[in-house]
């Protein structure tokens, strides 16, 4: 359903002080592998990376920080492109990668939830359905109506959480990152996240809990540097992660 085939992924850095900087910082700041160019520097944040993904298939991304994972998730998704290389999807990969609202804070609610929902599907039919799931889950009643920069920090956790898990999607690529609101909201969250991750066809998670992997996946990719250097099943490939980086 997804296959790449020798993809680099090379993100250019435009910066009068890029030659200033030590190779070693620049890598830890970034990930990837760093690499001098006339324009000044650029990471190499995907290397050659070669891989097959079934319709079905439960694959979690392993590796350190700054490793690929995230930036693997976003060209699955069609937020990077490739630099090099061939990517083909066939399916439509909904990115659970956002930490933050897609439209302006000065929006309410109501029009934050119109947005995302004409963005995932191109149309507003089912809408209501859809915004009436939103608010009994998130709890936000009438704020609803409220412009999203008056929201707690809270609120506006549990609206992104109900927004993002309100649809089916075939093919999710999730990043653990992202928030699910207060801790009185963490266990009706739990629930629903389970329930929708087991709704979708195919899973992409990254994530650095073993647990959470051991949950929802089958099939382990570990990276570094931007490489796969291990694609295995998912205890095989924790094993070497940690045999390997920890």
């Amino acid at each position: 359903m997804i296959s790449t085939d020798d993809v680099w992924l090379r993100i250019p850095i435009y910066s009068s002080e890029t030659r200033s900087l030590k190779t070693a910082l620049l890598r830890s700041v970034t990930g990837g592998n760093l690499r001098r160019v006339s324009a000044g520097a650029e990471i190499e944040a995907l290397r050659g990376v070669t891989c097959t993904i079934r319709h079905g298939e439960r694959v979690a991304l392993i590796g350190h920080n700054g490793a690929g994972k995230s930036t693997f998730l976003k060209l699955l998704s069609g937020i990077y492109q490739p630099t090099q290389g061939q990517l083909t999807t066939r399916v439509v990969v909904h990115p659970m990668i956002q930490k933050s609202f897609i439209t302006s804070n000065e929006l309410s609610g109501l029009q934050a939830a119109k947005a995302h929902y004409l963005l995932v599907n191109g149309h507003l039919r089912g809408f209501q359905q859809f915004l009436d799931d939103v608010i009994n889950f998130s709890g936000l009643g009438d704020f609803i109506h409220l412009p999203v920069k008056s929201y707690s920090e809270g609120m506006g956790a549990r609206l992104l959480f109900s927004l993002l898990t309100g649809s089916q999607h075939e093919c999710l690529a999730l990043d653990e990152g992202f928030g699910a609101g207060d801790s009185s909201f963490y266990d009706k969250a739990e629930q629903r996240m389970r329930a929708f991750i087991e709704s979708a066809g195919t899973l992409i998670l990254a994530s650095h809990s073993d647990d959470l992997l051991r949950k929802f996946c089958t099939r382990g990719l570990v990276f570094d540097q931007g490489r796969i250097v291990c694609d295995s099943s998912l205890e095989e490939s924790l094993s070497y992660y940690h045999d390997t980086y920890c």
